[in-house]
């Protein structure tokens, strides 16, 4: 039997897991807006088809690649990240939504999935700081700033 080699990356255990907690949470609101965006993408329907068709392609694909980078990031804390339905149901923020709705619903709900992300980073963001865990913090800076991003140009659409 190995023994797993100690971490000593100057940060205290204590703190690693505190962190990991945050981004396990933070992993979870990004898979789940992932799947719910990839969802919309396949079943969007009506005047906007083709816009919210390729948007929702391009913010899929984008939040796909942030699920590795915070799940890359919580292993190099020491901790394994969780990656089931049933841990991500557990620990995500963002509702889980039921049948089809209309394009107009599915901008709303994919604003909110893209908010409840940015304030699960922010709540996450001061956990790192006080870690003195800089890449934590570059990647939650960073991933707020993609989700406004996301969720001004949703909430644009919504503009009568």
């Amino acid at each position: 039997m190995s023994k797993t080699p100690s971490i000593n990356i100057g940060i205290a255990e204590k703190d690693r897991k505190k962190v990991a907690d945050g981004l396990a949470r933070m992993l979870a609101d990004t898979y789940t807006l992932y799947l719910k965006t990839h969802n919309y993408h396949w079943n969007v329907t009506g005047p906007m088809f083709q816009t919210l068709h390729l948007m929702f392609m391009t913010q899929y694909t984008e939040t796909w690649n942030a699920v590795d980078l915070v799940a890359e990031r919580i292993r190099s804390l020491g901790y394994p990240a969780p990656g089931s339905y049933k841990e991500f149901a557990a620990l995500t923020s963002i509702k889980e939504g039921s049948g089809v709705p209309n394009a107009k619903e599915m901008i709303r709900q994919l604003v909110a999935g893209q908010e409840a992300v940015v304030r699960t980073a922010r709540e996450v963001l001061p956990i790192a700081e006080k870690a003195g865990d800089q890449p934590t913090v570059d990647l939650l800076s960073a991933r707020m700033e993609v989700h406004e991003k996301n969720a001004w140009m949703l909430r644009s659409l919504l503009e009568e």
